[in-house]
Parts: structure tokens; sequence; C-alpha cells
């Protein structure tokens, strides 16, 4: 392992090394890092390093013992609107589900949070009615346009 702290994805149906594949094909500077499956004496699992972006994760595929909730998310502020609308697009491909204000869920389970560094800039602006209007926006969205925000803020 080359990070002694990663956050650990339960998966429990055999898809986790596919998973880390696809997700690591989504984000630049992204890779699989070592595989390793075993029998633990009551089933079968597999564990799998992986990194996006630099930012190590695990999945431990083990079986139906726990399932993925939204309390766990990968938040990923993109550099663009059209860099958001990629991912948003692939993660809701083949099964996903889109939600507010830019949380989708992936065909695996996995939450995801995807918007626009542009956002942050605007909802933690120093000039209180920016903020207030960019949030206002905001909430109103499912998948995050930030082109929508700042009329709004500019409104």
């Amino acid at each position: 392992m080359s990070s002694s702290i990663r956050t650990c994805l339960w998966f429990r149906d055999g898809r986790g090394l596919e998973a880390a594949e696809f997700y690591c094909s989504l984000i630049p500077g992204s890779r699989v890092e070592t595989t390793f499956s075993g029998d633990a004496g009551h089933g079968t699992f597999s564990v799998i390093d992986f990194s996006l972006g630099g930012v190590p994760y695990q999945i431990l595929d083990a079986g139906p013992m726990f399932t993925l909730t939204e309390a766990v998310s990968i938040s990923v502020a993109t550099d663009d609107q059209a860099e958001s609308d990629r991912l948003n697009t692939a993660l809701t491909a083949n099964g996903g589900e889109q939600s507010h204000c830019g949380w989708l869920k992936d065909r695996y389970g996995v939450s995801w949070q995807i918007f626009p560094k542009r956002l942050t800039e605007l909802t933690t602006s120093a000039d209180k009615e920016v903020s207030a209007k960019a949030m206002k926006a905001m909430m109103k969205q499912m998948k995050i346009d930030i082109y929508e925000i700042e009329a709004a803020v500019r409104d």
C-alpha cells in the first residue's frame, strides 16, 4: 500500500475491480495500484487499492453484509462546466441517478458530488449578497449549471 490512509468503499457484488477501473478511466492522474483476493473462511473477498487524481481509495468487495450509502461520497471540483458535464454524464450512465445540488449515485451505488470550482468561489464569496444568490440558485438545481448560477448572481 503506497499510502497509509485510504477511504474504503464496501462493495457487495463482485464488481469492485470493474468500478475502480471505470473511475480511473474518468479522472486524469488515476490508476489501479494493487489488487488482492482471498477466502476469509466464510466467503471470498477482493481488495482493490486505487487512486483518483492522486487521492488514495480502497474497495473491499466482500459480500452483502454492508451497503454503500450517501453518507460517504466522492467530491470532485472540476475546472469548468464541460468537465462537470462529462463526469456527470459518465457517472449517471447505465443505471446511475442524478440527485440534487450536484450529487449523483453511479451504477455501482457510490455517491458523488460533481461541481465546477467556480461554484465554491461564488458560494463562499465575501460579498454576502453574491453568496446568498449563488446558494439559492444552486439549491434549485439537480446537476450543477454554473452559467445559470452566475446569471442569478448578476440579477
